[in-house]
């Protein structure tokens, strides 16, 4: 058995089923999924929701990048937030009661990044320039630019966490 890592997902080929158009954005939740399920074996328990130097805890920064990806792909839909979701932005932060752990909070995020797979596959590149409204104040945007920047934050927040985890790691 080699013990070789794979190389990066984006050197790794197309994704079944992803435009050529919209792979980079497969190709960066793939690699953020891959990264998090890594992430879980390497922090304690206690490491979880710490908020070194008053920084944001790795439990924030997986759960919110799970809960923006959701809200970014809702937009790209041309739909409004539900009730669930803004209830959901509000607790990103918080870590409950009992705390969750990072298994779980991991996994919501690997869902909701296999939610997004599955909306790029039914992702049309026809409809990549349509305007779409962000917010109550309908920011302008498209459905192209929702879907690369909801890649680019995941990868931004997938980042934070493994620093944050490397951070905690001597503690």
């Amino acid at each position: 058995m080699s013990t070789t890592p794979q190389p990066e997902v984006w050197m790794r080929g197309p994704i079944d089923g992803i435009d050529p158009l919209l792979m980079p954005v497969a190709h960066a939740l793939v690699q953020v999924r891959e990264d998090l399920e890594q992430l879980v074996s390497q922090v304690p328990v206690e490491h979880v929701w710490t908020r070194p130097g008053g920084a944001a805890s790795i439990g924030f920064h997986v759960r919110h990048l799970g809960g923006a990806l959701d809200r970014l792909f809702t937009y790209a839909r041309g739909e409004s937030l539900s009730d669930g979701q803004k209830a959901a932005l509000r607790g990103e932060s918080t870590a409950g009661d009992p705390p969750a752990t990072l298994p779980d909070v991991v996994h919501e995020t690997s869902a909701a990044i296999e939610r997004a797979l599955d909306q790029l596959r039914r992702t049309s590149r026809d409809r990549l320039l349509d305007h779409r409204g962000i917010g109550r104040a309908a920011l302008p945007s498209n459905v192209l630019g929702l879907l690369f920047h909801a890649a680019e934050h995941s990868t931004r927040h997938a980042g934070q966490a493994i620093t944050t985890a490397k951070i905690l790691k001597p503690l």
